[in-house]
């Protein structure tokens, strides 16, 4: 659903207040939560917390979405990789690395690599005919320098630094 342009604009100045914060708390806790249970958590009506839930939507302040934990899905290696570009732009490299379903983020970024992705592959197989096979064989892939994670220590998708109206 597209928002109008007064939509927009005031979608970006939504200040959130304790029950904001609450629910949001309760929904990254549990996303599937009804807004009855919402409701009775939080002393408030069912209609009040659908509205709060519809108004940070719309604001894009917060979206209710499902993560996928990687190992349960079958993927035993996370990487990040540094791609450098040549002879063809940046974008067009990074939309194309977009297109493959291991590579769930895309980066253009300044610094030794022109791109950063992170990838899963399912084991040592897989990953060879990805890096291999795949993005090392794509027009205006100069070099790529992979990091395999051998130890992930933080992996939290939903964080999201929320700052009270006080704060600078």
């Amino acid at each position: 659903m597209a928002l109008s342009p007064q939509r927009e604009a005031a979608a970006a100045q939504i200040e959130l207040d304790d029950t904001d914060h609450r629910i949001i708390a309760l929904l990254r806790a549990d996303g599937r939560l009804p807004y009855r249970s919402i409701a009775r958590e939080l002393g408030l009506t069912e209609a009040t917390v659908r509205a709060r839930v519809r108004r940070l939507e719309e604001s894009r302040t917060m979206r209710v979405v499902a993560v996928t934990d990687i190992e349960a899905a079958g993927y035993g290696m996370l990487l990040a990789i540094g791609v450098q570009v040549e002879n063809r732009s940046p974008e067009e490299v990074a939309r194309e690395l977009a297109a493959i379903p291991e590579v769930f983020s895309v980066n253009v970024v300044v610094g030794a690599q022109d791109l950063e992705i992170l990838m899963v592959a399912e084991d040592q197989a897989a990953l060879h005919q990805l890096l291999q096979g795949r993005i090392a064989t794509m027009a205006g892939v100069r070099r790529l320098t992979p990091s395999l994670a051998v130890n992930v220590l933080k992996n939290q998708p939903d964080w999201v630094p929320f700052h009270d109206g006080d704060a600078p």
